[in-house]
């Protein structure tokens, strides 16, 4: 009984649909597109993009902050990634 919604980087009310999601999965190509305002406390969120910055990988997601708010969080590195490889 699950609604999927997508989104892109440029949808107008990202925001408000991300805050409805119980589980979230994050594969924008954006470092830290989605921030602790944006998700729902307690949701879930799933981090698959990997990105870049300086000589740091980081993800889609605000790791960080977001620990604070979601009740399980994949980090960057060494979340999704190596169950891709595998």
């Amino acid at each position: 009984n699950a609604t999927v919604t997508v989104c892109h980087s440029q949808s107008s009310n990202l925001a408000e649909i991300t805050r409805s999601a119980d589980v979230l999965v994050a594969a924008v190509g954006r470092p830290r597109l989605i921030t602790a305002e944006m998700v729902k406390p307690g949701a879930v969120v799933i981090d698959v993009g990997i990105n870049r910055e300086g000589d740091k990988l980081v993800g889609d997601v605000d790791f960080e902050p977001l620990t604070k708010v979601a009740s399980a969080i994949t980090p960057v590195p060494g979340g999704i990634g190596p169950l891709t490889i595998a």
